[in-house]
């Protein structure tokens, strides 16, 4: 309930703006609870944008068929409440320097070094900044603007070709 709680309030309101009395009383608990369980308002942030984030599958399976697993879950994947409820709290504190190095650091933890590890090699880190742009610009976009609003044909040649850039991008070529 905490969590669900917090993950609503940071998604409409600012870090700086969300207190710890505003997320106890949404979820219906004392304050010290939050206290208890999470530390601290950074401690609770932290854990809504881990909750809000679905898990990926982003490294299982073959690296031949990463860029064909991905660039398919980009185009053809539904819409997720949880993703947006995660860019909304990522959007809704970036004015706030001590939430953005928490998403900073949970980026680079979580998403970014994870990738870069796994892509490997001497260039893999700029290999990693690459894929994550183009993948997040293509997720954030279809987000944002509510879908595609592209044919079938359409979509099967977006698929095909945001596959083969982000295979390009993950062999170095």
């Amino acid at each position: 309930m905490i969590l669900e709680a917090a993950e609503s309030r940071f998604a409409r309101d600012s870090y700086d703006d969300v207190g710890m009395r505003d997320i106890a009383g949404d979820a219906g608990v004392d304050p010290a609870l939050i206290v208890r369980y999470f530390g601290s308002k950074e401690g609770l942030f932290r854990a809504a944008l881990d909750h809000c984030h679905e898990g990926s599958t982003l490294f299982e399976g073959d690296r031949e068929t990463f860029a064909t697993r991905i660039a398919h879950e980009i185009v053809y994947g539904t819409k997720s409440p949880k993703k947006m409820q995660g860019l909304q709290m990522i959007l809704r504190s970036i004015s706030s320097a001590r939430a953005m190095e928490v998403v900073q650091q949970q980026s680079c933890e979580r998403f970014m070094n994870p990738l870069a590890a796994w892509i490997g090699g001497d260039h893999a880190a700029v290999s990693a900044r690459m894929a994550a742009a183009l993948m997040m610009g293509m997720t954030v976009s279809k987000e944002v603007t509510g879908g595609l609003a592209l044919t079938e044909a359409e979509c099967r040649s977006l698929e095909q070709r945001l596959a083969r850039l982000l295979q390009d991008i993950i062999d170095g070529a």
